[in-house]
């Protein structure tokens, strides 16, 4: 593709937020743009944009009382902000659009489609798991109403995720599906650390200096897994339980000594987290391949993680300690990852899944796949 194109990229928050869909939008804008492409990401208006010469930012005011309510984020622009996002397609070059099922990612794609813009959309999950048996329902019947309909739209489709894509199959898409993986900043996450260095950087994040230390980096939400955590920490008083991030969930309230809440991170704090830590705990359901999970095994960090994000990189499963999680069992998930986290506390593979991530994970590759993508449509 060449050079110098206008690329609106449409996500539902911005990195700001805290979550990994968005901080992957962050990322791939800035990379995009590096590549001399310019760049306006728009996402809604409930946190900063980012502050970065390379990339422009479109702002759209928007209500989002479903996350506050179920923990699932659905921002609803407001006629202003639809007028703006439909403005902004018109004037680009082509349209990237991450994940189906948010409403400003259908009406850029139908704005798209209008004003004949290419579109690539990259779709991260496949469907969302609930412990209510009418929220599941209600998913199956938005992945078939809306999910597949938009990915059967979209120019070209990128999956994050072999099992994504494995979940779309047969679907009869305008092009055959790529698969690519989220990059790594391995300027910050790139190795593990050495005993004094874990020291060290504990001090730092005033973590306890001594003990095995388990990581959680992500929203503080339901799908995350809070509830398996919780039970974690109170059957395992010996661990220390490190929660990175923020949301409506507060984990304070557990009043378990063994739960330090050291709230959102920056890039520098989480790659020092996931350097001095043991193991990464991630019981999430509904995920593609979270990006925490790669920038921990670029770390050498073992991770212990859902069936669906283990499988999402078949390069990587021998890496990753997968287990099932039930959403409505939170005990019982927890008496399952029990043994794995005393195995990953003692792992031999750390130097290999160091290499392994540092060699695979790439923003700049990333990038340059989907403006081929978007070239080849």
């Amino acid at each position: 593709m060449a050079e110098g194109l206008r690329l609106l990229m449409v996500s539902h928050f911005y990195e700001s937020h805290g979550g990994g869909i968005e901080r992957v939008a962050g990322h791939l804008a800035r990379a995009l743009a590096d590549t001399g492409h310019r760049v306006c990401l728009a996402a809604s208006a409930a946190d900063p944009p980012p502050v970065d010469p390379r990339i422009d930012a479109l702002p759209l005011a928007c209500l989002d009382p479903a996350e506050r309510l179920t923990g699932l984020p659905m921002p609803i622009p407001g006629p202003r902000a639809l007028a703006a996002l439909v403005r902004a397609v018109r004037g680009a070059d082509a349209v990237i659009v991450h994940d189906a099922l948010y409403l400003t990612s259908i009406i850029a794609l139908v704005a798209a489609r209008w004003h004949r813009r290419p579109v690539v959309l990259i779709q991260h999950i496949a469907a969302l798991e609930f412990a209510s048996a009418s929220m599941r329902a209600l998913m199956r019947l938005a992945t078939a109403l809306v999910t597949r309909p938009m990915l059967r739209a979209a120019d070209r489709v990128v999956f994050i995720s072999a099992r994504v894509r494995d979940a779309f199959a047969g679907m009869g898409l305008r092009r055959a599906p790529l698969l690519v993986f989220n990059g790594v900043d391995t300027a910050l996450f790139n190795r593990a650390a050495s005993p004094d260095e874990a020291a060290r950087l504990r001090r730092d994040l005033a973590l306890p200096a001594a003990g095995p230390l388990v990581a959680f980096v992500g929203r503080f939400v339901p799908k995350k897994g809070l509830a398996v955590l919780r039970e974690c920490a109170a059957r395992r008083p010996g661990l220390t339980l490190v929660l990175a991030g923020s949301g409506p969930i507060d984990p304070a309230r557990w009043n378990l000594a063994n739960v330090c809440v050291a709230g959102p991170l920056d890039p520098p704090q989480v790659a020092a987290l996931l350097r001095s830590a043991d193991v990464l705990l991630l019981p999430s359901v509904g995920e593609g391949y979270p990006l925490v999970i790669q920038e921990a095994m670029a770390c050498g960090l073992p991770a212990i993680c859902g069936e669906d994000s283990a499988e999402a990189d078949p390069g990587a499963r021998r890496f990753l300690r997968p287990v099932r999680i039930d959403p409505a069992d939170p005990a019982g998930t927890a008496e399952r990852i029990l043994p794995l986290l005393d195995r990953a506390l003692d792992s031999s593979l750390r130097p290999a899944m160091a290499d392994y991530a540092v060699a695979t994970y790439s923003w700049a590759a990333m990038a340059r796949q989907i403006a081929d993508a978007l070239a080849a449509r």
